[in-house]
Formats: structure tokens, C-alpha cells, sequence
């Protein structure tokens, strides 16, 4: 799940939003895609194939829209991954949203994939309405990620361990999908706020895949939790976890949910 100093505000926490970089090549490796029935949904309900990537990151999704016949500009912060998407195939500019300067260019849609809650978001719905074209689509999108709970479990005692101030467990148990909630209300209500939407629609995507040990620990390393974790403290938090995946058998199936959250531009 995002995480920041504040869950109303984490546009606000740019030492996390800018830190994804560190291992770019790691992070577009490891990180999942989106589910190819969303990608044609957005482009079929979008007035034509020029789309903006917002916080486009290493092109991810970017290049899923691509293999699906649109043009794509991505817009991202960080260097380090607006370089590597290049390198994929990507034109990127660097900016963050809020400052980017669009210089008269317009869109049939702007998409921002599990990366709309580093953005202002009021500031960054009033841009996207700037940027789109009459009937033009913003689809803001996010992977929920349930995992099974001795690794949830295990994920949370090492980081008790080894991360100050790490949540505890006397807080109410709540499924990954109500904990980002709030995060979606605050995207929407700024989306409402624009006032150059139609209403907020609200697109699910339930899926699965399976992990092996390797493949979740090679990942664990790009969330926003551990980017900026001491180097040393890193084996002490994959050897917890991997040795709760060994007791499992070697290997888990993690639940998913892709949300997205659309609207028209009128």
C-alpha cells in the first residue's frame, strides 16, 4: 500500500515519491502489470489514442498502452526512472504534474498508474482538465495487494523490528482494499472539485499470481517502505519474510485487486 507521512497528504512526502529510482531496472522488472482488459477499456472509452502517463515511473503501463496502439508522453520526477523508460522505447519529460508545463498540448486521455496519490489532488485534477480534450477520459489506477496473512504477519513483525515507528499491531485489522479508501476518496473528491468531470465511476479487476520466494523478496525492495531503508537493514527484513515463505512451502498466491477511478472530461 502507498505509504507517506501523512495518508491525507502524501503528494507532500517527495523524499518517498522521488526515491523509487534507486533501482529502476529492479523496479520495472519486479512490479506487475495491469490487467489487459483495463488497458482496452480506458482506450476504447477514450475519444482517441493520445494519452498522458502521469508519474509514469520506468513505463510500465505506459508500454502497455503502447502495445494497444496509442501514443504515450510520460511526465515523471524522478531522473533516474524517466531515463530508463526512455530507454524502453518512452518519451518521458521530467517534471512533477503540478509544475509540468504542457505548452499547449492536449490529450484523449491522462492516466496515472499506482501513482496519482504522490499528486496534488486537486491541483493535479485541475491539470488534467486543462490537458484533456472535450469527452477526453482521466483514469487514475491502482494494484490493492492482499497477501496471505502469515506473510502479511511476517512483513509487519520485521518491520516492527527493524523500522521506527513502524505501525503496531493494536491497531484495527483492516483488508488492504479499506485501507486505501481514504486514498481513493481524496482522489475522487478532487477530481469533483475540478469541476470539469462528469461523475466518478469506480472499475475493478480482481486477479491473482503466484510467487515464489525469490520473486517476492526480488520485489519487496521498491516499495515506498524500504527504498530509503539503510542498506544493512535490508537482509534483516528479506530473511524474516523469506523465512516465512519457506515455512509456507516456498511460495504463495497474492490476491489483487486493480481499482480504477474514471471520469469524463465535459
Amino acid at each position: 500500500m502507498p505509504t507517506s507521512a501523512s495518508e491525507n497528504e502524501s503528494h507532500k512526502a517527495r523524499d518517498m515519491a522521488e526515491s523509487f529510482g534507486v533501482d529502476a531496472e529492479r523496479y520495472d522488472r519486479t512490479r506487475p502489470p495491469y490487467p489487459d482488459t483495463m488497458i482496452e477499456r480506458i482506450v476504447a472509452e477514450s475519444p482517441g489514442p493520445d494519452v498522458l502517463d502521469v508519474g509514469c515511473g520506468t513505463g510500465i503501463a505506459a508500454r502497455q498502452f503502447q502495445a494497444a496502439g496509442c501514443t504515450v508522453l510520460g511526465v515523471e520526477p524522478d531522473a533516474r526512472m524517466a531515463d530508463f523508460a526512455r530507454r524502453r522505447g518512452l518519451d518521458v519529460e521530467v517534471a512533477t504534474f503540478e509544475a509540468w508545463e504542457p505548452a499547449a498540448r492536449t490529450f484523449d486521455a491522462v492516466v496515472a498508474a499506482t501513482a496519482w496519490h504522490w499528486i496534488d489532488p486537486v491541483a493535479g485534477a485541475a491539470k488534467a482538465a486543462e490537458v484533456l480534450r472535450p469527452g477526453g477520459r482521466l483514469a487514475l489506477f491502482w494494484h490493492v495487494f492482499e497477501p496471505p496473512a502469515v506473510v502479511a504477519e511476517a512483513n509487519a513483525e520485521v518491520f516492527r523490528r527493524v523500522m521506527s515507528g513502524f505501525p503496531s499491531q493494536d491497531r484495527p485489522v483492516k483488508s488492504a482494499l479499506d485501507g486505501y479508501r481514504p486514498l481513493f476518496t481524496k482522489a475522487a473528491d478532487g477530481i469533483g472539485d475540478a469541476g470539469a468531470f462528469g461523475d466518478v465511476e469506480e472499475w475493478r479487476y480482481d486477479w491473482q499470481r503466484y510467487y515464489t520466494r525469490d520473486e517476492w523478496l526480488d520485489q519487496m525492495p521498491t516499495s515506498g517502505a524500504l527504498t530509503r531503508l539503510p542498506p544493512d537493514a535490508l537482509p534483516e527484513v528479506l530473511a524474516g519474510v523469506g523465512a516465512a515463505i519457506d515455512a509456507m512451502g516456498g511460495g504463495f498466491t497474492m490476491s489483487y485487486v486493480t481499482v480504477v477511478l474514471t471520469a469524463t472530461r465535459r
